[in-house]
């Protein structure tokens, strides 16, 4: 760990890691606990495995076509929106099955995807680095992404905090105190996307589910407010992104798995920690 902080001093990449994990860790604890709260830790898996499709498409317009300006994440941004969307209009006020409309979402989403890396001329390490994350390869491009999805992400939970807050504890009565419930759960679904689209470049598509829950879940255990767990989540986000990688560096172990495993044993803590209060 000692010569990861050193090299973090000399290396830009590291630098660059180190801020993305940031970045992930701010929008995972904002959206994070909704998605929590809100139990649709399945809308982030559908929105996560179908971005797939949108970095093959780009891959594919880039190589076969010579569409430059759609990069892997624009076309993965692009496709989590619209499944967002997609999903917002199906499920509102219950007028298809949400599990059905997940599984069709993720199973699709996958397999739209496979099929234009199938379709791309050469050698697709780059998309291959998107299932399983590659946190030490982001460039300055990619920071510049993240940090403006990132913002909107911050300025949309301002804004909308009280709706998404009435919303997710007791959606009827919000409905009839006047809150034009849709529109929020159209937020919802987008903020949610766009969270995904940034955990994807940290931890890939297989394991942005959990970056995105766990820290969370352990906030949600030693947290009573809304607001305190998002700050607490996001406080966890930051830790276990830097210790990742500063605990895989010097082993060479995948930065992502590292992540996603210290999350884990952050949540598993917390709750061990909350049943112990709650017995006491």
């Amino acid at each position: 760990m000692l010569s990861f902080f050193k090299d973090l001093l000399e290396y830009p990449f590291l630098v660059n890691a180190v801020l993305a994990a940031v970045l992930a860790a701010v929008a995972a604890g904002l959206t994070g606990s909704l998605v929590v709260v809100r139990r649709s830790t399945y809308l982030a898996g559908a929105v996560s495995h179908s971005v797939l499709a949108g970095l093959g498409l780009a891959r594919l317009l880039q190589r076969r076509f010579g569409v430059q300006w759609l990069t892997p994440m624009g076309g993965a941004a692009l496709v989590a929106v619209a499944v967002a969307l997609l999903l917002a209009r199906l499920t509102a006020r219950g007028r298809h099955r949400s599990d059905t409309v997940l599984s069709a979402v993720w199973t699709g989403g996958m397999a739209l995807g496979v099929s234009f890396v199938a379709a791309t001329p050469g050698y697709q390490d780059d998309l291959m680095s998107y299932l399983f994350g590659s946190i030490l390869l982001v460039s300055g491009s990619d920071l510049l992404w993240m940090a403006a999805l990132n913002a909107v992400i911050i300025a949309a939970m301002l804004l909308c905090y009280n709706r998404f807050l009435a919303i997710a504890f007791d959606e009827g009565l919000a409905r009839l105190r006047g809150v034009n419930t849709a529109l929020y759960e159209t937020v919802y679904h987008l903020l949610a996307a766009l969270t995904v689209v940034l955990l994807v470049r940290v931890t890939g598509i297989v394991l942005a589910v959990a970056l995105l829950t766990l820290p969370a879940a352990a906030a949600g255990l030693l947290a009573r407010r809304l607001d305190h767990m998002m700050v607490l989540a996001a406080a966890i986000g930051i830790a276990v992104g830097v210790g990742g990688l500063a605990v895989s560096y010097t082993p060479g172990l995948p930065p992502g798995a590292t992540i996603v495993e210290l999350a884990l044993a952050v949540y598993l803590l917390a709750a061990l920690v909350g049943r112990r209060f709650a017995r006491g």
